[in-house]
């Protein structure tokens, strides 16, 4: 049997709103669902919008410090983030790969959200019967997806993202473009969080579609979209 294909999206975008803070996509939201897959002997291929570099969020890697998973993963794979393909190479690729997959990080909520590529992109894997997911920020990526009936995705679906709550709480809601939360309520999405409230771990799968909440769910919903792929 070949290996699961799996291709990874991740942010271009480095500014955080209007603050003098750097942002990017978070360490721990790539680090562990990667781990899953290549543990799974998956193949994973890396995209941003603007290809080679995508900005890591410096304040993920302190973050941790003291997760051997991530460290691990910072230390020997910045190949996968330093030389990324443009998003655009993989349109009409779908059929190529079992899943797509969103880590999370703010910046994804800059760009990604609005990204056309992006959209078209999970739109052929959803229509294609692939896996897509993402955690915590990357959700942001679904709230302007619609289908070939003119239904956003996430319309009826049950999904869980960053909450609106734990913005607040990390002092950001005034920075971002849009609450997460909110917005996919907005887009008739069934939003679901952590019994456990803020920072909690919550994972949800509806058919293929596999979110997260935030850091604590990332190897959550790797594991999901392995079971989803079969592997």
């Amino acid at each position: 049997m070949s290996p699961p294909k799996i291709l990874v999206v991740l942010t271009s975008h480095s500014q955080l709103g209007s603050t003098s803070k750097k942002t990017g996509w978070y360490l721990s939201e790539f680090s562990h669902p990667h781990h899953v897959f290549e543990s799974a002997s998956a193949e994973i291929t890396v995209a941003s919008p603007l290809g080679g570099t995508a900005p890591l969020d410096p304040s993920s890697i302190d973050a941790a410090k003291d997760d051997s998973v991530s460290v691990n993963f910072h230390q020997s794979k910045s190949s996968l983030w330093e030389n990324t393909t443009p998003l655009k190479e993989f349109l009409g690729k779908a059929k190529e790969f079992d899943a797509i997959f969103y880590p999370g990080g703010h910046g994804p909520m800059f760009d990604l959200a609005t990204d056309e590529t992006s959209q078209q992109l999970i739109k052929e894997f959803w229509e294609e019967g692939k896996v897509v997911g993402a955690v915590c920020h990357g959700p942001a990526v679904f709230v302007n997806v619609k289908l070939d009936d003119g239904k956003y995705l996430v319309e009826g679906k049950r999904v869980a993202a960053f909450s609106d709550e734990e913005e607040k709480q990390i002092g950001l809601d005034k920075e971002m473009p849009f609450l997460l939360e909110t917005e996919l309520k907005k887009k008739g999405g069934k939003y679901e969080s952590s019994e456990d409230g803020p920072w909690g771990e919550k994972v949800v799968v509806d058919g293929k579609l596999v979110t997260g909440q935030n850091p604590k769910s990332a190897k959550g919903v790797g594991e999901e979209i392995m079971k989803l792929i079969g592997k």
